[in-house]
């Protein structure tokens, strides 16, 4: 299981997948658009910094996996680990300098992610010290507009044409010691002797 880092190594993926999509297909015809990883005063006025044409993903909301968390305590109980499962909330912004560019950004940005479903092997950024056999769900969020509006006035910046998606599950794992076997002894008992 992937250690603190994987929740960064998770937005570094994201970015790096994003990246390569647009190097390899360019949303807007002759511009190079970029992925960046941003955090919350990277929107704060009076002006956001991003350097356009891109598109911005910003980790806005961490949570337990209310699912799976009772499932990870249980298999923290045999061996001897303390797991947690994320969900890891993502806003994909785009930034473009005319409405066009921002929807061509977004409907690369889909087919990119879309495509892949997920992270797993050497799509996973290495700082999360992940299992070779874990991955990483992404999914679109069915958030309400409502939800997404107030989202961006509690960024205190301005709506912006935006997509939810969601990290599942990411189980940070902090190693812990397993028991030592229970040995049973029997008080004078001599080992090959069978009556």
């Amino acid at each position: 299981m992937a250690d603190f880092g994987g929740v960064a190594a998770v937005g570094k993926s994201i970015e790096a997948v994003l990246r390569a999509g647009f190097a390899a297909v360019q949303p807007i015809d002759g511009t190079l658009t970029t992925a960046q990883l941003i955090g919350t005063d990277d929107l704060r006025p009076p002006a956001p910094r991003i350097t356009r044409p891109a598109l911005s993903v910003l980790l806005y909301r961490v949570d337990f996996n209310k699912t799976l968390r009772a499932a990870w305590a249980a298999a923290g109980s045999t061996d001897g680990s303390a797991h947690l499962p994320l969900d890891l909330h993502y806003l994909l912004t785009a930034w473009g300098e005319n409405p066009e560019a921002e929807h061509r950004i977004i409907g690369r940005a889909l087919q990119v992610l879309e495509s892949l479903g997920g992270f797993s092997g050497p799509l996973l950024q290495p700082g999360g010290r992940w299992s070779t056999t874990e991955s990483v769900q992404l999914y679109l969020e069915d958030m309400p507009t409502e939800d997404l509006m107030r989202t961006f006035d509690s960024l205190q910046c301005e709506f912006r044409l935006s997509i939810p998606y969601i990290a599942r599950v990411v189980v940070i794992s902090t190693p812990g010691t397993t028991p030592d076997p229970v040995l049973t002894s029997v008080r004078g008992a001599r080992t090959g002797v069978v009556r």
